[in-house]
């Protein structure tokens, strides 16, 4: 389906982290098209204030990371309306380093955003969520939350305890007008979650992509998350899992 297909009604209103590039600038443009008022957050105002005048979205420049910032969010978003989606992109990976070799700051990097920002942003804007009555939180995992392998330990480890925040969630929400839907993509070609895992090197970010036929796009995942956020709400996707068609698990990728 397309966002052209698929619109929804305009009085929807979605918050969307991560939302400076890749996942969360393409799900931002899928919102809009589909008729969402959406508020685009990330730290980079540059990067913001270009998608806002894009697409007519919200720009709040905040960082996952500060408890400050996310008050701050909070205080602004639930003054501007009702809120009834939070889509929770804020992540990444540093590092491909063994576990006997692993770098304490990049793991710690990696669950400041990935967790605890994930935690931060959804505990902040979960009152106002239930009290929309059509709340839905999607948190973006990764197929990295179900599977580990060699050289990835921090961002699996990170992924699956982000995961446990959207598993544990939906528990606690039983009863409640919140569905909690998480999305869990596998080999996705953006133009910087391999270039920030390999610290700036581009030609070992470009080399996890060689020969593969047709990685998934950002627009791909986006599609994919507007596509549960707009089945009827007594419709809950609870996981979905997507990779290339090239892709089979982690570690097995067909290349020519």
């Amino acid at each position: 389906m397309t966002a052209a297909v698929e619109a929804t009604t305009p009085a929807l209103r979605a918050v969307v982290t991560g939302a400076s590039s890749g996942i969360g600038a393409a799900t931002v443009r899928w919102l809009r098209a589909a008729g969402w008022d959406v508020v685009a957050v990330a730290r980079r105002a540059d990067r913001l204030a270009a998608l806002a005048a894009e697409t007519g979205a919200v720009a709040v420049v905040a960082d996952v990371t500060s408890d400050d910032d996310v008050a701050r969010l909070a205080a602004q978003v639930t003054a501007g309306g009702p809120v009834h989606a939070l889509v929770n992109i804020a992540g990444g990976a540093r590092g491909t380093q063994s576990v006997a070799a692993a770098s304490i700051a990049d793991w710690q990097a990696m669950f400041e955003v990935n967790v605890l920002g994930t935690l931060r942003v959804t505990t902040a804007l979960l009152p106002a969520l239930t009290a929309s009555g059509r709340g839905d939180v999607v948190v973006l995992t990764s197929t990295a939350a179900l599977d580990t392998y060699p050289g990835g330990g921090g961002y699996v480890a990170a992924k699956h305890a982000e995961r446990a925040i959207a598993t544990t969630l939906r528990l606690e929400l039983i009863g409640q007008p919140v569905r909690v839907i998480e999305i869990a993509p596998g080999m996705v070609q953006t133009e910087e979650f391999s270039l920030n895992r390999f610290g700036g090197d581009a030609a070992r970010a470009a080399a996890v992509y060689a020969g593969v036929d047709a990685p998934l796009t950002a627009a791909d995942v986006a599609d994919t998350i507007g596509w549960t956020l707009t089945r009827p709400h007594h419709v809950n996707v609870d996981l979905l899992v997507l990779r290339p068609r090239a892709q089979v698990s982690n570690t097995q990728v067909a290349r020519a």
